[in-house]
């Protein structure tokens, strides 16, 4: 069975038809989110154990392999939340096609540095200690 897409007379004339990807997108939403309602207590209880104790506390607190895993995760996940949050709002509101295409690319290289120096950063302290 053909599945019928419902495109308007006006977009077959602009080939604006469906993209087929807003599921997907929607789908990696809602999973990102609840990964980080189960992730965030695990993350933060142990932060803010160390946090005001000075650095010394804050490193072996991540230098045990579940902190820094979870942490790592959290951060992970957190940041790729946010590129597809950002990306809906970009493509929804800006209007301009080479200002759109240029703010996704900024934040899908701007989100994934932020995961890379995070990650870098986490292991070096479980590396280290």
């Amino acid at each position: 069975m053909q599945q019928k897409h419902f495109i308007t007379e006006y977009k077959k004339v602009q080939g604006l038809g469906t993209a087929h990807d807003g599921v997907g997108h929607w789908w990696q939403q809602r999973v990102s989110a609840v990964a980080l309602v189960v992730l965030t207590p695990f993350f933060l209880f142990p932060f803010a154990h160390a946090l005001g104790a000075g650095h010394a506390a804050m490193q072996a607190t991540y230098a045990s392999w579940w902190n820094a895993t979870i942490a790592a995760l959290f951060v992970i996940t957190a940041l790729w939340h946010l590129r597809l949050g950002l990306q809906v709002v970009i493509e929804d509101y800006v209007h301009s096609k080479p200002m759109r295409t240029g703010l996704l690319l900024a934040n899908t290289l701007i989100t994934t540095a932020m995961t890379f120096a995070a990650v870098f950063s986490i292991a070096k302290i479980y590396f280290s200690a």
